[in-house]
């Protein structure tokens, strides 16, 4: 019985490296091009309003509960330390807004102190999330 047996020429072999390059660059261009959102990390009920329009790009939220706690970034957050943290998020994204998500049952004196550490923390575009009425 004769066995057949193919010879393996030199170089057949699949060289799977620079597929592997491709994958990984663009793994990286995905990466550094991507948008994160920082989110809020509670449940708001938000106010309606006829006049409200989506905004696309609010990079930083802030959620006012309705017993009065500050969260950013999925944690509570002391009042008197908004502003440090805002300026921590607008450092990371400086064209980033702040979109202030108050719940209908919060105090506006907490909105109002929430609004005036953004701008004091050197960002221009500050916005009061509403739940669309159609």
């Amino acid at each position: 019985m004769r066995k057949s047996r193919r010879r393996e020429e030199p170089g057949s072999e699949v060289d799977l490296t620079p597929m592997l390059d491709v994958v990984f660059i663009m793994l990286i261009f995905f990466i550094v091009t991507a948008s994160f959102v920082k989110e809020a990390g509670i449940d708001i009920t938000r106010p309606p309003a006829a006049t409200a329009e989506r905004k696309e790009r609010g990079n930083i939220l802030v959620a006012i509960t309705e017993n009065d706690q500050v969260w950013m970034d999925r944690r509570q957050v002391d009042p008197r330390a908004l502003r440090a943290n805002i300026e921590r998020l607008h450092a990371e994204n400086p064209g980033g807004a702040v979109v202030i998500q108050a719940d209908t049952k919060s105090k506006n004196g907490l909105l109002v102190q929430v609004m005036d550490a953004a701008r004091l923390a050197g960002v221009k575009s500050v916005s009061l999330a509403a739940e669309m009425v159609e």
